[in-house]
């Protein structure tokens, strides 16, 4: 099985669009379950932010995967196959791992470097092993992703580059301090967003979200205070920022709802707030696109070429294990079968010698063990090695061939202690 990553995000697609394809909540695992359950997919996990929508898989068959995925996309989202292709991407092999691990880094981010993805990422990996749609190749690759995200953070500055999309909206904002704030949603961008709140010296700091105890916990711990969702409408009367990520797939605040001058930002997809709010005098809105448009944090310096040159080397490290994996299963079934042909032979010799007594039975057991392991240790740890180069997998094949192994037999003891 190979791994395909097929998406769209910031990069190839107008925000409006990807607003049209995010999906969230019961509709993210519709379409894990329906991709998964396509006969060309073995494997499958959805990544969806208000970045990007990427459907990874691991599939046999390279082309019907691409039209399956696609088809599902398009289906799932309303969007028309033909409207949505030009914007898609995608990665197959080598070229899918290098995309996941760049990504998880922060590289491929609207503000470049941030954070955020790594957990998005982890939760998505939850979601689906708690659906049944990962195995061992899907399951390993994005906890290792996740752990060359994480080595990425702490070893280069690219935390620096760009810390949010919360700090790139509000450096829109101008200065902060004493100014009143309402946080709508208690999720992990929210909760960034109220201390990033906090730390800038937003002293009144209100958290409205569907559960209050959520919103509370939130509010607790910034100094602020929680209300019910259905308080919106009243919180903003006394706001000067609004800051919104619910993943309702709704407006949440219109025009309606506004009577006096405020900042607002929208970190939502589908957008939180209705546009139409730019109408209103004194409201300035600055959504994803407008955080796009402006460029901040889009640029990361030295860290981005730190970052890129640990991918590198993760990537490297990665495929040669992956590639030596594979040449396991024939190690074992040799081994095997070696141990098989001693075992038969050591059979023969006593119904030959009935008279041998144990001692001498058992010593040369021991000796036909040791003419076998030293003849298959080289031949074994070199296939190992050459499995590693461009090609290794001839090695495996020819192994397979000069010692008429059963095809099957790897697959069977995959797991088996070498």
């Amino acid at each position: 099985m190979s791994v395909l990553a097929i998406g769209l995000s910031h990069r190839t697609a107008p925000v409006a669009l990807l607003e049209r394809v995010s999906v969230t909540g019961d509709a993210l695992a519709k379409l894990l379950y329906d991709v998964q359950q396509d006969p060309c997919v073995a494997e499958a996990m959805v990544v969806s932010t208000c970045n990007r929508v990427e459907v990874y898989v691991t599939v046999d068959r390279f082309h019907a995967a691409v039209t399956a995925v696609t088809g599902l996309l398009g289906v799932h989202s309303g969007v028309p196959v033909e409207e949505l292709t030009p914007h898609l991407y995608v990665h197959y092999e080598e070229r899918a791992v290098e995309h996941l691990f760049s990504m998880v880094c922060g590289l491929d981010s609207m503000v470049v470097g941030e954070g955020q993805i790594l957990g998005q990422v982890r939760q998505a990996l939850k979601l689906a092993q708690r659906h049944g749609t990962v195995g061992a190749t899907l399951n390993e690759l994005v906890q290792q992703a996740l752990r060359v995200g994480k080595r990425a953070h702490h070893e280069t500055g690219i935390d620096k580059a760009g810390a949010s999309l919360v700090s790139a909206g509000l450096a829109l904002a101008g200065d902060l301090a004493g100014r009143r704030a309402l946080v709508v949603g208690a999720g992990s961008m929210s909760s960034l967003a109220a201390v990033t709140l906090a730390r800038a010296g937003v002293t009144d700091i209100v958290v409205a979200n569907r559960t209050y105890e959520r919103g509370a916990r939130l509010a607790e711990s910034v100094g602020g205070r929680a209300v019910g969702f259905a308080a919106v409408a009243d919180e903003l009367a006394g706001a000067d920022i609004v800051i919104t990520c619910t993943g309702a797939g709704r407006h949440v605040i219109t025009p309606g709802m506004l009577s006096r001058p405020a900042f607002l930002l929208d970190l939502a997809l589908p957008h939180d707030i209705d546009p139409g709010v730019r109408a209103v005098p004194g409201i300035t809105l600055v959504d994803l696109e407008t955080i796009q448009e402006s460029g901040i944090g889009s640029r990361g310096g030295d860290a981005v070429e730190s970052v890129r040159a640990l991918v590198a080397e993760e990537l490297r490290a990665y495929l040669d294990a992956e590639r030596a994996a594979r040449v396991t299963p024939t190690v074992v079934a040799l081994r095997s079968k070696a141990a098989s042909v001693v075992e038969s032979e050591l059979g023969r010799l006593l119904m030959r010698v009935p008279d041998l007594d144990e001692k001498a039975r058992d010593e040369v057991a021991m000796t036909v063990q040791r003419v076998v392991d030293k003849l298959l240790h080289e031949p074994t740890v070199r296939v190992k090695q050459l499995a590693t180069c461009p090609g290794g997998d001839h090695y495996a094949e020819a192994l397979r061939e000069l010692f008429n192994l059963d095809p099957k037999m790897p697959e069977a003891v995959r797991e088996v202690e070498l």
